[in-house]
């Protein structure tokens, strides 16, 4: 029996060198498309888009007989929270609601009649000065003003 000589013409001739380095170069390629979409997210967290805040000088807190005494709400002032809080019948306060220590949301508690932030135990008084916890700063105060029935929320001048 003659044997052809087909110089890797046909399959049965092949090179097994060229089938290892297409598997080779599909399994490197699929670890590097792997590794890829395991380290952008990583990536985009660590350098976050820049995000300009919005210039809003005033907002509406809403009505009046919408808030209680010795209750409080979140509002959204521009790009960040504000805290208004109806201290008594007459008697309103508004802060930013963002902790001066991490950036937390605070909240009003209406038992101890203090602003309160839940990331690390943080405590303000309605003057939004630091009480206890590891806020370094108060807060920032916003005047707030009664139009009629409505409550506005400003910056101080």
């Amino acid at each position: 029996m003659a044997t052809k000589d087909c110089n890797g013409g046909c399959q049965e001739c092949q090179h097994p060198e060229d089938r290892r380095t297409a598997l080779s170069w599909m399994i490197g390629g699929g670890i590097f498309a792997s590794m890829a979409s395991f380290l952008y997210p990583v990536v985009r967290f660590l350098n976050p888009p820049e995000i300009t805040e919005v210039a809003v000088n005033e907002v509406s807190g809403g009505k009046t007989q919408d808030l209680k005494p010795n209750t409080g709400k979140i509002i959204k002032f521009g790009n960040k929270p504000a805290l208004l809080v109806r201290v008594s019948d007459t008697e309103w306060k508004a802060f930013s609601a963002v902790c001066t220590h991490l950036n937390c949301t605070v909240q009003y508690r209406d038992t101890t009649s203090q602003i309160w932030c839940a990331c690390h135990n943080g405590t303000y008084d309605l003057n939004g000065r630091v009480v206890s916890g590891p806020p370094p700063n108060p807060l920032e105060e916003y005047a707030v003003n009664l139009r009629g029935d409505e409550v506005v929320i400003s910056r101080k001048a």
